[in-house]
């Protein structure tokens, strides 16, 4: 896959912000979020659409994708979150009631079995340290599995290719959990 030169990524948001100012020319520029200017930011992958997609078909009807990505929006780009608000997270997952944080953790049992997330117990009980893995190195072993639908992976990897990354390239990684040699 090729990687898109800095200068040319310039060049197409360019030609984009010059697209929506033609579509939108008196557009007052202050009501648009702007990354730059605004705090609230993560850095997230351009297919994490089709990377929740995945997780869901793996996880056989019970859907994981809105516990994962309430994990990746509490991260500081270090792959790393204190599972200390619970029943926040459960609440952000979309879950609710009486078994609302049992079933979150149930979802995190299943990201963790899948291979997407790693869970430590520690102070506030049998799930407080979480340590996300690259989304992209777990479909892969997974699809080297035969178990990502060919439809998916296929569009997985036409949007790679679009958006230059190359993470289904790279060699896998081992994935050591604490107290392991």
């Amino acid at each position: 896959m090729a990687t898109i030169p800095k200068k040319r990524r310039s060049s197409i948001a360019q030609r984009k912000a010059d697209m929506r100012s033609s579509l939108w020319p008196d557009i007052d520029e202050s009501i648009l979020w702007d990354r730059k200017r605004s705090d609230g930011w993560l850095s997230i992958p351009r297919a994490m659409p089709l990377l929740l997609q995945i997780m869901d078909s793996l996880s056989k009807g019970k859907p994981v994708s809105a516990t994962y990505l309430d994990l990746w929006c509490r991260t500081y780009d270090d792959s790393f979150v204190i599972a200390n608000k619970q029943r926040e997270m459960a609440y952000y997952s979309g879950f609710t009631g009486e078994r609302a944080v049992r079933t979150w953790m149930t979802r995190m049992r299943i990201l963790q079995d899948l291979g997407f997330i790693d869970i430590l117990e520690g102070p506030n009980g049998p799930i407080s340290y979480v340590l996300i893995f690259n989304p992209y190195f777990v479909v892969r072993d997974h699809d080297e599995s035969g178990r990502v639908n060919a439809a998916l992976i296929n569009s997985l990897t036409q949007r790679m290719i679009e958006i230059g990354a190359h993470d289904l390239d790279k060699p896998p990684r081992e994935r050591k959990k604490k107290g392991t040699k």
